[in-house]
């Protein structure tokens, strides 16, 4: 699929086939959704969570950005996008699990080690470098270990992104007081692009292991 040519030729076999076929799920749809997972992934084309986890439309409530990151919560001006997202899947959908997946190869998680767009204007590369900023310490301690460049300080970043976003859903007064009473579960993932392996995070040592 190259153009957007394409991707109306796509939707019309869409149409055709599997829409066809799942009319009745579709007709349940339409009235409404009742997903119990969120994730959030990168928005990298290559990680679609649907597809890696071979889910049905309706099953995941999808949030996905530049290295599947959550911002802290905070209250200030602007607009919250994920934040939003985040809300409206705990509050109102009432999800009962919540994944965060990182992924081999991000893009983000480079140039967090890199500082590739540091100090560029938005429009540049100034608004990545500013999401990405939200990496900064986990980068600092992830140097400090293995350097800037190779496979060892990509994958521990790309792990290290995971476990930020775990940090931050938990400055969420609604995710914290779900998950003290058991109605919330956190996880976090890290699926290899290379080989197709899930990695599923312990909870106690913070390592990823094959699921």
């Amino acid at each position: 699929m190259s153009d957007f040519q394409n991707m109306i030729e796509g939707y019309r076999r869409f149409k055709a086939g599997e829409w066809s076929r799942e009319r009745a799920r579709w007709a349940e749809l339409a009235e409404g959704q009742s997903p119990k997972v969120l994730v959030i992934a990168c928005s990298d084309s290559r990680v679609d969570p649907t597809r890696i986890f071979d889910t049905s439309p309706g099953e995941m409530f999808v949030v996905r950005n530049v290295a599947n990151l959550v911002p802290p919560m905070e209250t200030g001006g602007g607009h919250h996008g994920v934040s939003a997202a985040l809300e409206f899947a705990v509050t109102q959908l009432e999800v009962s699990e919540i994944v965060v997946m990182g992924h081999g190869a991000c893009g983000g998680c480079s140039a967090s080690l890199s500082q590739k767009f540091k100090d560029m204007r938005p429009g540049e590369g100034g608004f990545i470098a500013d999401w990405i900023d939200m990496l900064r310490p986990a980068r600092d301690a992830v140097v400090a270990v293995h350097g800037t460049d190779g496979p060892a300080a990509h994958r521990a970043m790309e792990e290290a992104a995971v476990k930020v976003s775990l940090d931050n859903l938990r400055t969420f007064p609604c995710i914290v007081e779900r998950e003290r009473e058991g109605r919330l579960r956190l996880h976090g993932a890290y699926f290899a692009i290379a080989d197709g392996v899930l990695h599923v995070m312990d909870p106690d040592s913070g390592e990823f292991h094959p699921a």
